[in-house]
């Protein structure tokens, strides 16, 4: 959180220093600094300051470049840890479930989604920390907006909402697709599967199955990207309009800001601040907005993991159990026993009496 609280103010200083290089640049010009060699530039003082600004921004440059590494590295590496440790605790709730449950097609498939979201989610964290150097960010930018041209930030949400609302939008309905779509993913898993693996080529040979697996995967797998190509045409259509109405309201802010420094209202350096800065503000409220609506998706998807996390075995131990017998003596009776499959009328097995 230091790393990316520190990345989140360099952006900032690093365009207000070179907005102070510009301006130091026109000063020196206006002292009439015209240089023959750059050693009389040295000598006489005036570029004093603008070699201490060069020095400024240079170092700005490297520690931005460190710390992204650095952020990189650590991100990774929790991204690891929270895959695994997720794994770790899906095996361990599934080894208390009953044995029932495997046989529940519905449960089958919550055990699928929650499978998926121990990769699926592992760059929720870099993007979780993202955002919060993000916001951070963009209170510096707004700051500085705010204090030259305040009309700039309204313009600002006119251009970006629409962004995020559809964004959100879409990332409901991919959601939706493939929450509907997972017994049908399931199924193309396993006729992949056995289709080709060592443990069941010898009955697709002997049985011939091959090309009827083969059948039932492609009409599966064609379904499946009939209904995702719909849906990516229509997020990138939407996507294109949106997009180009933030490009229209900067070029409406870089075409106003510029008439204003020719009319005086700002200097050279504060053109190429207020530019930069509105740029990069849409920039990173486009991406602000779009990663809220990104992690709204990914809290869907998590929600596949935690419903998995909430089924409770309905086998469990009395508190009180009678002592299990060592060494066993007699054997176990069963006495009229009985059984039939979930949600089925019909017994399966009745009136079953042995001795084991």
């Amino acid at each position: 959180m230091l790393l990316r609280l520190l990345r989140a103010l360099l952006p900032i200083a690093t365009l207000y220093v070179g907005k102070l290089i510009i301006d130091e640049v026109v000063r020196v010009l206006q002292h009439g600094g015209g240089f023959h060699t750059l050693r009389e530039g040295l000598r006489s003082g005036l570029l004093d300051r603008l070699w201490l600004l060069l020095g400024l921004e240079f170092a700005l440059a490297v520690v931005s470049d460190v710390s992204g590494r650095a952020v990189s590295l650590v991100e990774s590496l929790l991204a690891e840890q929270f895959s695994n440790q997720t794994s770790v605790r899906l095996m361990e709730h599934a080894a208390t479930l009953d044995l029932e449950d495997f046989e529940d097609s519905d449960v089958q498939d919550r055990l699928d989604r929650a499978r998926r979201q121990t990769m699926g989610r592992m760059t929720l964290l870099p993007q979780l920390f993202g955002q919060a150097q993000d916001v951070i960010t963009v209170l510096t930018f707004g700051a500085g907006l705010l204090a030259y041209a305040p009309w700039l930030l309204v313009l600002l949400g006119v251009a970006l909402i629409p962004a995020f609302v559809g964004e959100a939008h879409f990332n409901a309905l991919s959601y939706a697709l493939n929450y509907v779509w997972t017994p049908e993913r399931r199924e193309l898993d396993y006729v992949r599967t056995t289709g080709a693996s060592v443990e069941t080529a010898k009955e697709v040979k002997i049985f011939g199955l091959s090309a009827f697996l083969v059948q039932r995967y492609r009409e599966l797998s064609e379904r499946f990207y009939e209904a995702n190509r719909r849906l990516a045409l229509r997020r990138s259509t939407w996507g294109a309009v949106f997009s180009a109405l933030g490009t229209a309201g900067y070029y409406v802010a870089y075409a106003t800001i510029a008439l204003r420094t020719v009319r005086g209202d700002f200097t050279i350096g504060d053109l190429t601040f207020l530019a930069g800065s509105f740029r990069r503000l849409r920039t990173l409220l486009e991406g602000l907005l779009l990663g809220f609506s990104q992690v709204a998706g990914q809290s869907l998807y998590l929600d596949d993991l935690f419903s998995f996390f909430e089924i409770r075995p309905e086998i469990a131990s009395p508190p009180d159990p009678l002592p299990f017998p060592d060494p066993i003596r007699e054997g176990f009776v069963f006495e009229n026993v009985g059984f039939r499959y979930p949600e089925a009328e019909r017994w399966a097995v009745r009136g079953l009496s042995f001795t084991l």
